[in-house]
């Protein structure tokens, strides 16, 4: 990557009911492996992703099961960030989130990509 960035920012718009979610989160994971600092922002549906108990049912086969994908990340020390109004349009507050989600505006994904970050969105 350009000046030696190593950061991705992955946009993530889909909720549990679609495959593109845990397909963002498997490419994520992937991205820590690889030494990457990634991180995620959640926004629309995708806010969803992290409420609790939320994903405990989703698993697009032979993918893992998208909730161990979401802990993992988190475990590993990704960003992610939950798009302010969308969490606050669904009426969601911190205590119903998963413990290690940042409640955030996209200016934290802005400045990571003014930085030069890769981008992906699903």
């Amino acid at each position: 990557m350009e000046n030696g960035n190593r950061n991705l920012v992955v946009l993530i718009t889909h909720g549990t009911d679609h495959e593109l979610s845990s397909v963002a989160f498997t490419i994520a994971n992937g991205g820590l492996t690889a030494g990457l600092g990634v991180s995620i922002f959640l926004t629309s549906a995708g806010v969803d992703l992290v409420r609790k108990r939320a994903a405990q049912s989703t698993q697009v086969a032979p993918l893992e099961p998208l909730e161990a994908m979401i802990g993992d990340f988190i475990k590993r020390g990704g960003n992610l960030w939950a798009c302010t109004p969308c969490v606050k349009a669904r009426g969601y507050e911190p205590g119903d989130l998963l413990d290690g989600v940042t409640i955030s505006g996209a200016s934290k994904m802005h400045e990571l990509i003014k930085q030069g970050a890769a981008t992906l969105s699903f």
